[in-house]
């Protein structure tokens, strides 16, 4: 019967990290990777602990028993402790075993036994079934991960799981038969799924945590007085914690002709020995089947343990053992403890998660980039054998698509790509933010200038012209008079500009139609024979809410600046396009381009890259006034060198469809 339903292993999430070997470990896949950490599914664990044994962070941790048991030494109840068959395999260090058994003594526990004499009793029954002539073969049932592989992810395979006791059953059995149903029992052993084997077993401690007792507790080899094993003494089954360890318990010989017996250890090996015998390939044989590479290889053992050292350690203790027996004393235990029940069955309880269909595993395929079978790396990276394990896997919930490494890696080359783009476009919104201020201080300070100017330019203008019309004809100062009057409209002119600059006149906004506008404002252009004016338009929808006779100065400007950057001829381009919110309108030419270094300046007012008295420097200005008013965007790109391809400048423009406030 099952024990207590405690959860056996946990994960520390502090020290978890995203190598997903628990994973590639795990023979059920009972891991579940959320958010890049692996937490362990209590439903689908079968207590194996490959876990544990492969997580070298230490994330990975059992349910520690150590409490419990203190609490159990402390109750004034009759405490037995019995240790599994691997115990010299774990504790190499203490020469001689009668040293351990007085530790284990001295922790509290009234009477300490040899599981080892348990598995001679399950011995004989497997004995007698592996020489009973049968058409199909049985599973042995001692190691409680594989009952519980079988229970949960092959349970039409539960009928063929013997029906006989493990030793740690069968010995607490046997000593409940000798000192009574209210002694309490605690297993000692290599493994975390005892902990979960039987309701029989009061608690279950790994060596390692017997290791934690003693080192809690004091307690050391030195100076500790040898005592032995409390009886019933064992015979041949204390080799039973190493692979082939039942077979050889049994004394039937193997005969490797007839092959009606396979052994199979570790994750691997027994989950296809299992799949074979479901198919029928060796239905006909006896499996001995341990979920780790025997028993000596426990997860509940110290870790870097080497696996034929501490064969050979168990060997050892067992041929010293076996010099020294009392067979006669062993033949009476036997035969008193023959009738103890050593039946123990097992049922179905299914926990596998049905495959989703092909077309579901395909979507998944094809969002990692998965198109075709040379796609499939099968790199094992994830902790899956196959691409398509890894997709079934996120379907049922137990993976991310992040674990697969091609995946990650494109998936970051794309994100360091996006943010170069975005780097790039931050860089360009900081310098247009720079210039926006920089242009919108220097529009007061003109805007202020203007009206202070406008005043006196007008007085003087007038009072000019009013000397200019008493002049005589042939009066010297009439000459003076007139490029008095010439030079004064001129600085109006400025003054206009620097009002136009800084834009404090209104919009008239109206409904125009956007690409009749740029038909007109071709056609009316002066243009060279040389240059080539091209209008593109791809406007779904033509209209728009604009001030007409405001871009119209735009675009005369723009045309009449690229005009003159192509004194040897070139294209003017004009391309329109549109969103459902947006007007975009480019203007490029294949001119002289703009340095790089004036890019900066090139909307600041009375800066010119032209010769003297052939520009004012306040057209672009203007232009930029206009766009902004319209709460629009003018962004621009040149080149200047013809090593770095063709030159000339660009002009992009956005405006909103539709007047905003």
């Amino acid at each position: 019967m099952p024990a207590h339903k405690n959860q056996l292993v946990f994960t520390i999430k502090d020290k978890c990290k995203v190598c997903y070997t628990c994973v590639r470990e795990c023979p059920v896949k009972a891991i579940k990777i959320v958010n890049g950490q692996a937490e362990v599914i209590d439903k689908r664990c079968i207590g194996c602990g490959n876990c544990v044994k492969v997580c070298i962070q230490d994330a990975k941790v059992f349910l520690n028993a150590t409490e419990q048991v203190y609490e159990l030494l402390q109750s004034g109840q009759k405490v037995i402790a019995i240790i599994a068959p691997s115990f010299p395999a774990e504790f190499d260090d203490i020469k001689d075993y009668k040293v351990l058994v007085s530790m284990v003594r001295a922790l509290g526990f009234d009477h300490v036994s040899e599981v080892s004499f348990g598995a001679d009793l399950v011995a004989q029954k497997y004995a007698k079934i592996l020489t009973t002539p049968s058409a199909e073969g049985f599973i042995s049932s001692d190691c409680p991960a594989i009952t519980l592989y079988i229970e949960h992810y092959s349970p039409e395979l539960v009928p063929y799981l013997a029906p006989i006791a493990s030793p740690m059953v069968a010995m607490t059995r046997v000593l409940h038969k000798k000192y009574g149903y209210d002694a309490k029992v605690v297993f000692i052993g290599p493994c975390i799924a005892k902990k979960a084997e039987s309701a029989e077993v009061d608690e279950v401690l790994t060596f390692r945590e017997l290791r934690e007792m003693f080192a809690k507790s004091n307690i050391s080899a030195d100076n500790m007085e040898p005592t032995d094993f409390d009886p019933p003494h064992s015979g041949k089954g204390a080799i039973f914690a190493i692979s082939r360890g039942l077979l050889q318990t049994t004394n039937v010989s193997e005969n490797i002709y007839e092959g009606n017996v396979i052994v199979a250890d570790g994750r691997v090996d027994f989950r296809e020995a299992i799949k074979e015998f479901e198919n029928g390939t060796i239905r006909s044989n006896n499996l001995e089947l341990l979920c780790c590479e025997g028993c000596i290889m426990g997860p509940g053992t110290s870790p870097l343990g080497k696996r034929y050292g501490r064969r050979l350690s168990v060997s050892n203790y067992v041929k010293e053992k076996l010099k020294s027996i009392d067979y006669d004393q062993w033949h009476k235990d036997m035969e008193e403890y023959k009738d103890i029940d050593l039946t123990q069955y097992f049922a179905s309880n299914d926990r596998r998660i049905p495959d989703p269909n092909w077309d579901e595993i395909n979507d998944v395929l094809h969002k990692l980039g998965k198109f075709n079978e040379k796609d499939h790396l099968n790199c094992g990276a994830c902790g899956y054998d196959s691409c398509n394990e890894h997709a079934i896997a996120i379907i049922k919930g137990l993976a991310e698509e992040e674990m697969c490494l091609p995946y990650s890696i494109e998936k970051l080359h794309k994100y360091i790509k996006d943010l170069a783009v975005s780097n790039e476009k931050l860089a360009s919104a900081q310098l247009a933010l720079k210039q926006s201020e920089k242009l919108a201080h220097m529009g007061q300070l003109s805007a202020g200038i203007a009206h202070e100017l406008n005043n006196p330019l007008g007085i003087i203008t007038m009072y000019s012209n009013i000397l200019k019309d008493e002049c005589k004809t042939d009066d010297p100062m009439l000459q003076d008079l007139e490029l008095i009057v010439e030079q004064t409209d001129r600085c109006k002119k400025i003054v206009s500009g620097l009002l136009n600059f800084a834009r404090k006149n209104q919009l008239n906004y109206a409904e125009i139609d956007i690409q009749k506008l740029f038909e007109r404002s071709v056609q009316s252009v002066i243009c060279p024979n040389n240059v080539n004016i091209n209008l593109n338009s791809h406007l779904m929808n033509k209209m728009a809410m604009l001030d007409s006779d405001q871009l119209i100065q735009v675009v005369t400007n723009l045309f009449k600046n690229a005009i003159e950057a192509m004194p040897s001829g070139g294209d003017l381009n004009v391309d329109l396009k549109d969103s459902e919110d947006e007007i975009i309108i480019t203007i490029s030419d294949t001119g002289s381009g703009i340095a790089a270094e004036n890019m900066e300046k090139i909307f600041t007012p009375f800066f010119t890259t032209k010769g003297i008295g052939k520009g004012t420097g306040l057209g672009l200005p203007i232009i930029y006034g206009i766009i902004k008013m319209h709460k629009g965007k003018v962004d621009v790109t040149s080149n200047n060198l013809p090593d770095k391809g063709q030159t000339g400048t660009t002009f992009k423009i956005t405006l909103p469809r539709y007047k905003t406030e």
